[in-house]
Formats: C-alpha cells, structure tokens, sequence
C-alpha cells in the first residue's frame, strides 16, 4: 500500500552521486516532510528537514537503530562499482551490508517503503555470467522477502546530475555531456537524477504495478503528476 501523508525519508549514500541527487529533490519537494541521511563522513549540508547521522560500520547499524524509528520511506542509494574485485568482496560490500540495513528497518519500520537503487542489466535469475548482475539480481530478490510494505528495485542506466551537486564522479565532468546525445538517440537508456528521485517519492505516496523499474518506468513515474 502507498504511504498516506507526508514522507519521513531515510537517505543511504548521499555523499554519492545518486544518494546527493535524490536528496536535493527530497529537500525541495513539499511531499517530503523530513529527510534522515547515514553517512561513514558528515555531509557538509544544511537544511531545516535534514537530519544526519554519521556511522562508520554499515554492516553494523544495530548500535543507531534506535534512531531509525518512525520513517515511512528508505532510499537506499549506497554501492560500489565492481571493477577490479572479486565476486566475494562485491557480494560483501553489496548484498551483505544492503541486507543487514534492511533488516534493521524492517524491524523499526515495517510500513516502510523501501526503494533500492541497482542497475540496468541487473540479473533477476541470478544465474547469468555477468558477477554484478548476478550479486544486484540476488539483492532485488531477497529485499522483497523482508516485511516491508513496499520493495522497489530501480535499475537506472545514465543519469544527468542536479544542478549544485556537489559530489559527482570524478568520471562525470567528462561525460555528462553525453546526456542530451544518450536521451535524443537511445530516450529509454538516461535520466536525470531529478526524475530518479521524483520517481522514489512518487512510487512512496501513490504506489506502482511493478516491483522493478527500468529507465522506462523510472521516467515516466518520475515525470507523473498526481492530482
């Protein structure tokens, strides 16, 4: 069922691109009534819905879950590239410390919505022979047994930053250009991180038919308007 009211939002990952993203538009959306960010280092921000708690171990969140009561909505946009490790190392910092936070809120929170952030070309069968693939498929999948209310896997593929973004890839300052090229040619393969997190508050507060959404959906939710 969707959430009734206004959201009371925890971030993961915001001093990330895509967690900042999704931040600046959950401060600036009226829908949104507070935001809870977790970070390993502070955030340098300030604003009046924003609280932050700074925590260093993830795979340990059970000291602060205490904190956590009372949101209605998770925004897990915490991950890693896999380039350069190994599938146990990947599985470690992926479907391990992703799960272990959800199950901490599952507990605090379970009408909570929660919205995780994984890839186009994500694995739902587990089986393929792409290692990433294969960890996110397996993440999306177990996430959705946990006593949520709600379980979105949103699988983005491009994403155009927010103007006044702060913590950008490193790689981004040379291809951001390719966005407007990447939606003209291939419309269903890019996003902006404003529609990725327009998207998260509008499948919070009025739901969607499906569990998993590809840039497609994230699109097209995204840029919804609801009466």
């Amino acid at each position: 069922m969707a959430v009734e009211g206004k959201i009371r939002a925890i971030i993961t990952g915001a001093t990330g691109m895509v967690g900042e993203g999704v931040l600046l538009e959950c401060l600036d959306n009226p829908e949104v009534e507070s935001v809870l960010i977790i970070n390993r280092r502070p955030l340098g921000r300030t604003h009046p819905k924003l609280q932050e708690i700074v925590h260093q171990d993830f795979y340990n969140i059970v000291p602060i879950e205490d904190r956590l009561k009372g949101y209605n909505a998770c925004y897990f946009c915490l991950g890693v590239s896999s380039i350069g490790m190994k599938e146990p190392e990947y599985r470690r910092v992926t479907y391990d410390l992703t799960l272990h936070v959800a199950e901490v809120l599952s507990r605090q929170n379970p009408e909570m919505t929660f919205c995780y952030v994984s890839g186009a070309g994500t694995d739902s069968t587990e089986k393929g022979s792409s290692m990433w693939a294969r960890v996110k498929g397996k993440t999306e999948n177990d996430l959705r047994k946990l006593p949520f209310d709600q379980v979105f896997a949103f699988r983005p593929g491009f994403m155009r930053a927010t103007e006044g973004q702060q913590n950008l890839l490193s790689l981004y300052k040379y291809i951001g250009w390719m966005y407007p090229v990447l939606k003209a040619i291939f419309p269903n393969s890019a996003s902006t991180l404003t529609q990725v997190g327009r998207a998260m508050i509008n499948i919070t507060r009025y739901g969607y038919d499906k569990h998993i959404l590809e840039v497609k959906d994230i699109n097209l939710v995204g840029d919804r308007q609801y009466v």
